[in-house]
């Protein structure tokens, strides 16, 4: 790895820069979410949760819970169901609907196997020790329990990350600029079975391939304004370079009618 990658991944994981700037509310979050609005098919991501949770019951963990859609949806659509919202924020938490509680996910406050099911929803890539995490998730859950994992592919919205390297080599005056900062890259869907299977008998990958089409640059810039958070890990004027990526798709959108990015997520179903 080298030096510049290690500390983009040292800063992705800053207790800090977690609780203080990415999270420290959930403007940043909605706004990498509401890309999603142009995807094609659609998917309803706290539907298919709800789904894989249908044998379920008792405690639900919402480990990294972020803004709580998904703790929301668990409550309208299972209210059976005691869930508990977890997030390293109390920022972020101020908007959950409780109960819900500040916790570090290497070192959650719960009895062992004391949940029935743990949610840890592209979260996993923010956490110094991966491994550790995963450990402590499998200790709070009931051994008969589901594990409910997200994240990205390596090959995740590519297209953006061509825009964001081309506006930096515009803005530094080079053919072609750095690379922006890749949160999923830490923990992404091809890595993710492999972590996950050091510790349970079982994991099914259910992929969620998609293409986004705009016809506005705004979504596509509202989405790399919001890793202001790790402005400084991107080697480049960060407010000039989202700038210049909005007129670069704007001109995009004028040759050919639309911007289109390839987006692959997935689900992992994880259980012992």
């Amino acid at each position: 790895m080298t030096s510049n990658a290690a500390q983009q991944d040292a800063a992705i994981a800053d207790k800090a820069v977690l609780t203080h700037s990415a999270y420290a509310d959930g403007r940043h979050l909605a706004a990498r979410q509401s890309i999603y609005r142009w995807q094609q098919p659609q998917y309803d991501l706290p539907g298919i949760v709800v789904e894989e949770l249908a044998d379920a019951s008792g405690t639900v963990l919402d480990v990294g819970c972020g803004n709580g859609k998904f703790v929301s949806r668990l409550h309208r659509d299972r209210p059976d169901l005691r869930v508990v919202g977890v997030d390293i924020s109390a920022g972020i938490l101020a908007e959950v609907e409780k109960p819900a509680l500040v916790a570090d996910a290497q070192a959650l406050p719960f009895a062992d196997g004391s949940a029935d099911a743990v949610l840890a929803l592209h979260m996993l890539y923010h956490v110094g020790d991966i491994e550790a995490t995963i450990n402590d998730l499998a200790r709070v859950l009931n051994p008969e329990g589901t594990l409910l994992v997200s994240t990205n592919s390596d090959t995740d919205k590519r297209e953006l990350d061509q825009l964001w390297k081309r506006a930096a080599g515009d803005v530094l005056g080079i053919p072609v600029g750095p690379e922006r900062v890749s949160l999923s890259s830490r923990f992404s869907l091809e890595k993710a079975p492999d972590y996950l299977g050091a510790v349970f008998g079982e994991v099914r990958v259910r992929e969620l391939p998609g293409i986004i089409e705009v016809t506005d640059p705004a979504p596509l810039v509202a989405h790399l304004a919001s890793y202001e958070a790790w402005a400084e890990q991107c080697g480049v004027p960060f407010r000039e370079t989202v700038g210049r990526a909005h007129d670069i798709a704007a001109d995009t959108i004028a040759e050919k009618g639309s911007f289109k990015i390839a987006c692959l997520g997935g689900l992992l179903v994880c259980r012992r």
